[in-house]
């Protein structure tokens, strides 16, 4: 029976090392990936403050019409047909359901 412990012991220590081993290999590699990520969170804070902040967003885009409203004019098209590209896309996938 003591022979049989002694198994498990050496197998379990042996299984730790491994999975300590594969952590390893896996933080490493998912460095890349955490710096995309922070990249990320950083630009869905911004839309967020964005949200909670539309007075900003009115006067941009205010100055923007006011200094060039040829340009302003021909962007709002342009935002209006992804817009709509994006609204047909998103039904589509939701009549997949």
């Amino acid at each position: 029976m003591n022979q049989k412990l002694l198994l498990l012991a050496t197998r379990h220590g042996a299984l730790k090392a491994r999975i300590d081993e594969q952590r390893r290999t896996l933080r490493q590699q998912a460095a890349p990936l955490e710096a995309a990520l922070a990249r990320g969170d950083a630009v869905m804070q911004g839309v967020d403050w964005l949200k909670h902040h539309p007075l900003a967003i009115g006067v941009a885009v205010a100055a923007v019409v006011v200094a060039r409203p040829r340009g302003a004019w021909r962007w709002a098209k342009r935002g209006f047909f992804v817009w709509r590209g994006w609204q047909a896309i998103r039904n589509s996938l939701a009549g997949m359901r």
